[in-house]
């Protein structure tokens, strides 16, 4: 039997259909809600409102769960190649050995950008925050594929249009790095894998052979692999409403990068080394600054610890743990804010204050560290974010597609003036 749920308006009593999820979640489906009544449901922010049903990515974040595709992410982070987990992501399994072999010789045959690039980088100014350009070049991309602005091309096309964005995402980021040093671009080499060529282009020099640092490797795998999606957050939801207008690939997924780059939501482990430089900058001790946290002093925020979602842990926090002491051990790196970094980690392990809260390190707070040891400008961490998150925006965009969901458009609560009569200017 459909299960119903009742709701009594002004003495008349609706019929609600309950959705039930294939993890249990229960929703009440309220489309013929306003239809019915006249009523609709009021929920800022959408925080208690399901937008969709998919079956990408599962969440439970009271029990620190995340599955992509029914495969918990300790699993994938710890067996799968990024590209794999972007297969799954975008294409809904894991591929086998003749899909995958077809799907990475088609990122190496389409990851060179066209020539023309080169010339919009130079003229950004200098300091032009990587963001704003990652966003810029994304949606500029669909000048130069004229079939890609139709979504409703066939299906070779739509695929095309995916591959040629994953091949090339790398790249434009490793532009992006070069281009602010002002070292000359490297093209992409082909004996290189999807994340070594990424390296290659970021750190590379032409004068000299590049050596791909097996630990470093390992822990941008995982990095990306963590941040590939994360079901309905900011970004997402983004993607989905502006691609729900039937906007071309490149411009939906560059809405999702300005999303990205806001601070409450890619910009999270940027805001971690700002807290420890300042920190650093303040001449107080790690135990003295978290003292102030606890003491709830105006200004002072402890950033890179807890999560809105996961009420217990974040499970990828486990994960890139790891990872980070696996980098910060082999590199040998010796610099003040990572040393604060770890008595603040120390500190949240131990101290009551943090456990019973339930304030553990998450995963903005690790990964930062690893940008920052590795070598990245703070204001770069969220291109990486992206790097990583862009096969779950394509899946987003995809899954939208071909359940043909209708346009987006949330209501209102309209609370401005009463109708009124216009007043001319000189009687005002």
């Amino acid at each position: 039997m459909n299960k119903t749920a009742k709701i009594i308006i002004e003495d008349k009593e609706y019929q609600l259909p309950i959705i039930e999820g294939s993890q249990g979640e229960k929703a009440l489906d309220i489309k013929k809600l306003r239809d019915d009544s006249g009523y609709i449901t009021y929920d800022i922010g959408y925080k208690n409102t399901g937008s969709t049903s998919s079956n990408i990515t599962f969440i439970d974040g009271e029990e620190g769960i995340l599955h992509y595709r029914g495969y918990a992410i300790e699993e994938l982070a710890e067996k799968a190649e990024f590209l794999e987990v972007a297969y799954l992501l975008i294409y809904g399994k894991l591929p086998n050995q003749s899909e995958y072999s077809d799907w990475k010789n088609k990122l190496t045959r389409h990851s060179l950008v066209h020539e023309d690039v080169k010339k919009v980088f130079d003229a950004y100014p200098t300091g032009a925050h990587p963001m704003g350009q990652l966003m810029t070049m994304m949606s500029m991309m669909s000048s130069f594929y004229p079939n890609a602005q139709d979504p409703h091309n066939t299906q070779e096309d739509r695929d095309l249009t995916i591959v040629r964005m994953m091949a090339k995402m790398p790249n434009l980021c490793a532009m992006m790095a070069k281009k602010r040093n002002g070292h000359p671009v490297l093209y992409p080499n082909n004996s290189f894998d999807y994340i070594e060529n990424y390296l290659y282009m970021t750190f590379g020099n032409p004068c000299e052979p590049y050596q791909i640092d097996p630990v470093v490797k390992s822990a941008m795998n995982k990095l990306l692999i963590l941040h590939a999606d994360h079901e309905q957050n900011c970004s997402a939801s983004t993607v989905r409403m502006v691609g729900s207008a039937h906007t071309n690939l490149w411009a939906t997924i560059a809405s999702g990068i300005a999303a990205l780059w806001g601070p409450l939501h890619g910009g999270a482990n940027q805001e971690v080394l700002e807290m420890l430089q300042e920190i650093k900058d303040s001449g107080f001790t790690s135990k003295q600054y978290v003292e102030k946290v606890k003491n709830k002093e105006a200004g002072v925020r402890l950033m890179g610890f807890g999560h809105r979602v996961y009420k217990n842990f974040d499970p990828r926090a486990k994960i890139i743990k790891k990872a980070c002491d696996d980098i910060l051990n082999k590199l040998g790196v010796k610099d003040p804010l990572l040393e604060i970094a770890k008595e603040l980690e120390e500190m949240a392990l131990s101290d009551s204050y943090f456990v019973e809260r339930k304030l553990y390190p998450n995963v903005d707070f690790y990964s930062g560290i690893i940008y920052r040891a590795l070598g990245y400008p703070t204001d770069m961490f969220t291109v990486l974010f992206a790097l990583g998150r862009l096969p779950g925006w394509i899946a987003q965009w995809k899954e939208m597609l071909e359940d043909k969901q209708p346009i987006s458009r949330p209501r209102q609560i309209y609370t401005g003036e009463q109708p009124r009569a216009f007043v001319d200017i000189k009687n005002r």
